[in-house]
């Protein structure tokens, strides 16, 4: 995870002007009032009544209801479907549950010694970007866009956590929010590197087919189905970063669009990035909401704070556009998108930058100082800022199969080769091929074949 975070900062938050801001996960009752989460966030909640088990009411129906989006019904047109379409409950085959009521998703506590300040844990990071607004506009010199990225843990109550780290209680999100004019949100410049992109989408109207539309980004704007060039260029931003540095495949990409009664009820436009995998299918990994002035005038309206600014001679209250990675899901499908079966092997093909174990590092076996040889080139690798793993149990096999099945990219053998003259043998983890290194080249041989290196640039070729 800490890898994908750092690729965001290098590539998204750094060059885009960003500035970072770290906030409370505890936040009070009034922040959340005013943000609508109090009245809006929730799932809908039915119960077995055979069981007792609790479920999410478009969940149980996901099996009878094929094609149709659930989640702008109401909770009477749910309870009604239960019952027409005669749902099961997945725990004990009962077919009779409670009528569909609404279930706030957000952790509630106290504060302080008499408990008696309600708050909440955070269900997203925006708003403490949103509150803390004339501060950071300020410290940013009062220039708008402004972009803040956020990066920590989140937390929903979630009715009936499924699909591993599909739908769980506690995850990461790396968000940004970006305010800006909405008469003049800039991006001209910016705009003209991207316009010839190709942006993919699934549109409402396409659903039933199942239909991507392919078009340009400039297409997308002039059309006014992207509302304007800087909403344009982040969903283009968003997409080249998962194709290109997370190694996603452009096919495996779409962007979906939600329809009002999908929308969260801060958002006018919104669209899911979704990537897809045989396991899951098509599963949301960011979050991409136009919020407009929202956040700012329900914060003005319930604190009685001025987060209005003046700019080009008019006071106006900025928009927000947030684009939001789930970054636990992003692992999962990592995983998922790169893990192979070969006839005598597992492995998970990484991308070599994003692999949690750099370079494994063995001796052939544990005598004749192979093994004291071997935790001198292990320390030399660590000393140089690599990411590595030393093992002398097992066979030498059996220490290049585990490594494989964790994704390390490369892994380096001290054999008695070494002893006579110097030089290591590092095998690649895809093609298995090996070539020999001198040791004092290796720290610059492993770091170019991270960056993307082919093996035989490195050394000798091992027969």
């Amino acid at each position: 995870m800490n890898k994908i975070i750092t690729l965001w900062r290098r590539k998204i938050v750094i060059p885009e002007g960003g500035w970072e801001l770290d906030t409370p996960c505890l936040m009070t009752e009034a922040i959340f009032e005013a943000s609508g989460h109090l009245a809006h966030f929730y799932d809908k909640l039915t119960e077995c009544k055979k069981c007792h088990a609790r479920w999410r009411a478009d969940q149980l129906l996901e099996k009878y209801v094929k094609n149709k989006s659930l989640e702008g019904l109401s909770p009477e047109e749910l309870t009604e479907l239960l019952k027409k379409l005669n749902v099961k409950c997945p725990n004990c085959g009962g077919a009779e549950f409670t009528d569909v009521k609404t279930f706030n998703l957000m952790f509630s506590t106290t504060i302080g010694v008499g408990g008696n300040l309600k708050g909440y844990l955070r269900p997203e990071t925006t708003q403490g970007a949103a509150v803390e607004f004339k501060q950071l506009f300020s410290v940013a010199r009062s220039t708008l866009p402004l972009v803040i990225a956020q990066v920590g843990r989140v937390f929903r109550n979630e009715i009936s956590p499924r699909q591993s780290l599909i739908r769980v209680r506690e995850f990461n999100l790396a968000e940004i929010q970006i305010f800006f004019d909405p008469e003049d949100p800039g991006y001209d410049k910016k705009f003209e590197s991207i316009k010839n992109y190709p942006l993919r989408f699934l549109r409402v109207k396409d659903r039933e087919k199942n239909k991507i539309t392919i078009i340009t980004a400039e297409e997308a704007y002039l059309s006014g189905y992207t509302v304007n060039k800087l909403i344009t260029y982040w969903l283009v931003l968003f997409m080249k970063f998962f194709n290109e540095h997370l190694g996603f495949p452009l096919e495996a990409l779409r962007y979906k669009e939600l329809n009002e009664d999908e929308r969260a009820h801060y958002a006018k436009v919104h669209w899911d990035l979704q990537c897809y995998s045989e396991e899951f299918g098509w599963v949301e990994v960011v979050n991409s909401a136009y919020r407009t002035d929202y956040d700012l005038r329900r914060h003005m309206e319930k604190s009685g704070e001025d987060l209005s600014i003046v700019r080009n001679g008019r006071r106006i209250i900025p928009h927000m556009y947030e684009p939001s990675i789930g970054l636990d899901r992003v692992i999962l499908h990592l995983l998922l998108l790169n893990l192979r079966r070969e006839k005598d092997r597992t492995l998970i093909a990484l991308p070599r930058h994003l692999t949690p174990i750099e370079v494994g590092v063995f001796p052939l076996v544990t005598r004749d100082s192979l093994d004291i040889k071997a935790r001198e080139v292990y320390n030399l690798l660590c000393e140089r800022g690599f990411i590595a793993f030393y093992d002398e149990k097992g066979s030498i096999g059996r220490r290049y199969r585990r490594m494989d099945e964790i994704g390390t990219p490369i892994c380096v053998t001290i054999d008695y080769e070494t002893l006579e003259d110097n030089t290591v043998t590092i095998r690649d983890r895809d093609s298995m091929k090996q070539v020999r290194v001198p040791i004092n080249e290796l720290p610059r041989a492993i770091k170019r074949f991270i960056e993307g290196a082919k093996l035989e640039e490195l050394g000798q070729p091992v027969k």
